[in-house]
């Protein structure tokens, strides 16, 4: 195995490494993507996009223009002539790879679409950097979801089985399947530095996915109805996004000077781990104006009822550090979509929630 990371690498991201940095992100357009972009750019790098178009509307990809700082490709990251083409062009050092059907409900409706964008498309992105001398440094975006759920009280480790009874969760335990296959077999022999990161169940502004709590939690209270909930009992490890991102970028800085090659999971706290139903009453008690939500009585595909992530490793190796509990994530999320409503600039505004993150104190 390629890059191990032996002892305490640094505490925290170094902003001024980033500054004329050129990096593509795959998955611009969605969610996730977005908020990375808009970071990049505050920082300073030269940032490609290789994406589909926003799948939502609205989208975080145009309410925070995201869009004005980057070099933006449409384009599907199956198609391996025009994504090879795309990185070749962007010369990019840095690579965040983060394009995917990432909805497990919408992967019961489509497990071919599932597979090929999430298997598939991780393989094209890394043969695509095989082609591309510029790239020093990958990371894989997957997902906490990759383990082999055994419904158990002990979060997951980065040693433990992967695996997926859904089409969603294989997918992604594939997709590090793929990654270790090309890491080990031909980007370590390049000196590319190639690792997959693992986080939770992200949130934060801008998301209008269907199927996901907090979004759906919102347009139900936006229309003055209570929330239909299929599993308020699951146990998830909520984290605001820009935690996860802050692992992905002190993981690239790692990456580039040849370490830490492996992979990794940026989950929350313990005491963050909470119950659907838990995380709904904080989030309506923010709301306000009557939010209610109950329990669905309709049957639905199974889910995994309890999920928790062990991020022990990133804390010790890469002095990974959380800044926000769950209920400041839930203020930032309900700040966010009011500042929307209200026509705020939500460029700057996302803008200056990055930059108030980046103040707080390790």
């Amino acid at each position: 195995m390629a890059g191990k990371t032996g002892a305490l690498v640094q505490m925290g991201m170094t902003p001024e490494f980033w500054r004329g940095k050129s990096v593509l992100v795959t998955g611009h357009t969605g969610f996730k993507g977005g908020w990375l972009s808009l970071w990049l750019q505050q920082l300073g790098a030269h940032v490609h996009g290789y994406s589909l178009a926003a799948a939502t509307q609205p989208s975080l990809f145009v309410e925070a223009r995201v869009c004005e700082g980057l070099t933006h490709v449409e384009g599907d990251i199956r198609d391996l002539s025009h994504l090879r083409a795309c990185m070749i062009s962007a010369q990019p050092e840095i690579i965040f790879h983060l394009a995917a059907q990432a909805l497990v409900r919408q992967s019961y409706l489509d497990p071919i679409e599932t597979m090929t964008s999430n298997v598939v498309g991780a393989m094209n992105v890394l043969e695509a950097v095989r082609n591309t001398p510029s790239v020093k440094a990958v990371v894989m975006i997957t997902s906490d979801k990759c383990y082999e759920n055994r419904e158990w009280h002990w979060p997951y480790r980065e040693n433990e089985a992967l695996g997926g009874r859904d089409p969603y969760s294989a997918s992604k335990a594939c997709a590090e399947i793929v990654t270790a296959c090309w890491r080990d077999s031909f980007l370590a022999r390049q000196a590319v530095s190639v690792a997959s990161a693992r986080a939770g169940n992200v949130i934060g502004g801008g998301d209008w996915a269907a199927d996901r709590l907090i979004p759906d939690a919102l347009r139900a209270w936006e229309s003055g109805l209570p929330l239909e909930v299929r599993n308020p009992q699951a146990v998830r490890p909520w984290q605001h996004v820009l935690e996860a991102l802050a692992g992905y970028l002190l993981l690239a800085e790692n990456l580039y000077r040849g370490k830490s090659a492996e992979a990794w999971n940026f989950g929350p706290s313990d005491a963050d781990m909470r119950p659907v139903g838990a995380l709904l009453d904080g989030l309506a008690g923010l709301w306000g104006d009557g939010a209610a939500w109950q329990a669905s009585a309709q049957q639905h595909p199974h889910e995994a009822g309890l999920l928790r992530l062990d991020s022990s490793k990133a804390r010790t190796l890469l002095g990974w550090r959380t800044k926000l509990t769950i209920d400041q994530a839930l203020e930032q999320v309900i700040r966010w979509h009011r500042g929307w409503m209200a026509g705020e600039d939500m460029r700057a505004f996302t803008l200056n929630q990055i930059e108030q993150y980046m103040a707080l104190s390790q």
